[in-house]
């Protein structure tokens, strides 16, 4: 399987006052979607998230969103390891996204661009 980076996810009371702040620090625009209810703004390493505070709350579990090339090869790996598939794969505005809880209990999020 191959990693190719990892996200911080940071849940956010206002997105639109948020963003300006991780553009200037990144060094480029937001990527802006919403998703369940939930307002997306995906800017270089960081996912900034805000909404209704029981669908945040579900996404403060998640650690991190980790991009790999393949989703369908990371599901193989990560069951063939252990991990216990929590959801997906599932397709998302960007590719493709499964949840994954390794074995010491950390949940993660895993995503590819593929379509």
């Amino acid at each position: 399987m191959d990693i190719l980076g990892a996200t911080l996810r940071i849940c956010v009371d206002d997105l639109d006052r948020a963003v300006p702040f991780y553009e200037r620090l990144a060094g480029q625009e937001a990527l802006r979607f919403e998703r369940g209810g939930v307002r997306v703004a995906a800017v270089g390493c960081f996912l900034l998230m805000s909404g209704p505070e029981a669908e945040l709350e579900v996404l403060r579990n998640i650690a991190a969103t980790i991009a790999v090339k393949d989703v369908a090869e990371a599901h193989r790996v990560l069951t063939e390891l252990g991990a216990r598939i929590v959801a997906g794969p599932v397709a998302t505005p960007g590719g493709r996204n499964l949840i994954a809880m390794h074995p010491d209990g950390t949940v993660y999020e895993y995503a590819d661009r593929n379509p």
